[in-house]
């Protein structure tokens, strides 16, 4: 898991940094998630419910062939490009022993190279009824050609964020040595209703969905990048013994 952290301008001034901890109003942080399909997945659980969140798991059964848009009651599934899904269990490539996903999943090869036209092009698309702001699936037989290549979490449009790299062939067969991984997103910064999730290794197959985990936390609920989380009195009386401590030298 990696946490990145929208810093406030007050943090900048390094002399001051552990009084304005103390005042700051909450950071937004996005949290990315990467690892073994399974591990992976319970560090996500793990975090949303740390800060008061509650994970909705969705397992991709019994999906229909052939449809643009698959309605799954809370969200739809589509892609960018209005094409046909043909839903499949993928077991993933290389796995010893045999790894199928958790359910079935969308073929999301990627188009070009190109983040953005890749992102036009096949990236899956998820849109919720009710606000979001987390995101987590299982991603199949990817790092197995086509290197470099990149996969990314969109939430409204907005700025592509960065889940996964992989530079040489099967340096990310993570999960029982074979081609499949779980990626996901938490952005505290507000709430949204769309996803997109794409790839950027054109000419590799790539597949997404397994099950599916989404979950609503508190904005600015997510804890800021290498910040402990002492009470603020305490960061206060810190800040206070540095005051007195540089005083005591001046006299």
């Amino acid at each position: 898991m990696t946490l990145r952290t929208t810093l406030g301008k007050g943090a900048a001034a390094a002399g001051t940094a552990v009084l304005l901890l103390a005042a700051q109003p909450a950071e937004a942080t996005i949290a990315t998630f990467f690892g073994n399909m399974f591990t992976a997945a319970t560090q996500f659980d793990n975090l949303v419910t740390s800060v008061g969140g509650t994970v909705t798991v969705d397992t991709w059964t019994t999906l229909p062939s052939g449809q643009t848009m698959i309605d799954r009651g809370p969200y739809t599934i589509s892609k960018n490009n209005g094409a046909a899904i043909f839903p499949q269990t993928y077991t993933l490539y290389a796995s010893s022993p045999s790894t199928p996903m958790s359910g079935q999943s969308v073929d999301i090869s990627p188009s070009s190279t190109n983040v953005l036209q890749s992102r036009s092009g096949s990236a899956m698309k998820l849109v919720f009824d009710d606000p979001i702001n987390g995101i987590g699936f299982e991603v199949g037989d990817w790092a197995t050609c086509c290197q470099p290549s990149r996969l990314y979490i969109s939430f409204d449009g907005g700025t592509p964020i960065l889940v996964g790299e992989s530079l040489k062939f099967g340096d990310q067969f993570l999960t029982n040595g074979g081609a499949g991984v779980f990626v996901g997103a938490i952005d505290d910064s507000g709430t949204f209703t769309t996803v997109e999730f794409w790839g950027d290794g054109a000419g590799e197959y790539l597949v997404a969905g397994g099950a599916l985990r989404y979950a609503l936390v508190g904005e600015g609920s997510l804890p800021p990048v290498g910040v402990p989380a002492p009470a603020p009195l305490g960061l206060l009386a810190v800040g206070l013994l540095g005051l007195a401590l540089v005083r005591s030298r001046r006299g």
